[in-house]
């Protein structure tokens, strides 16, 4: 299983325009492969819109995209009002959810971390021992490594129904001492995080 996250850029003042028209044009791209996750930034890079797919594999990846290009009204017309795009492939980590439509937000934090080289399966093994504790507190909606795009990058996302939880839910996680997964020095070079809002169609929400 892999996970394309891609990452339009938009002109401000365009998103409510370029979600209406994605969502309507939505059906004709799902005959071939389903959306998993659709959110646009409230903190963090403005003017963004995130969309998440899940493939069986890289083939059929290129499948569904292959399709889906011949297909009329896909893409949506939105591409006046993108300024830049950006695709990133990750796996799964062995602990991240499948990506099935649930309401666990409204809010999400996609977290981004990057790695020194070669550290990713130690990260993923600390975490692998931690996790289930950290889950008691709130939804981990992904995680998952880079293949493509970005390398050495760790992405986390979680889900929360408001800015106050995410706090609260934080610190209690801290409080039990199991919380966070604690990097060796040097392992985590670059940190990033943005929260985002579902679309009306996100499957994800």
């Amino acid at each position: 299983m892999i996970v394309e996250m891609r990452t339009y850029t938009l002109r401000p003042g365009t998103l409510a325009e370029v979600e209406k028209r994605f969502g309507e044009a939505l059906h004709i791209r799902e005959k071939h492969s389903k959306l998993a996750a659709f959110w646009h930034t409230e903190v963090g890079p403005l003017n963004q819109i995130i969309h998440v797919w899940e493939y069986e594999d890289f083939k059929h990846r290129a499948e569904a995209r292959a399709a889906s290009q011949k297909e009329e009204g896909w893409p949506p017309p939105i591409r006046e009002f993108v300024t830049a795009q950006q695709s990133e492939v990750f796996h799964p980590a062995p602990f991240s959810p499948k990506l099935t439509p649930r309401q666990v937000g409204p809010l999400f934090e996609i977290r981004q971390y990057t790695l020194a080289a070669g550290q990713i399966p130690g990260l993923i093994e600390r975490w692998s021992e931690k996790i289930e504790g950290r889950t008691k507190f709130s939804p981990l909606v992904g995680g998952w490594y880079s293949e493509f795009g970005a390398l050495n990058k760790w992405v986390h996302i979680w889900a929360y129904k408001d800015a106050n939880e995410r706090f609260s839910v934080r610190a209690a996680a801290a409080a039990t001492g199991n919380w966070p997964a604690r990097n060796p020095p040097g392992v985590v070079v670059k940190q990033e995080n943005a929260f985002v809002m579902p679309s009306a169609f996100s499957p994800i929400r």
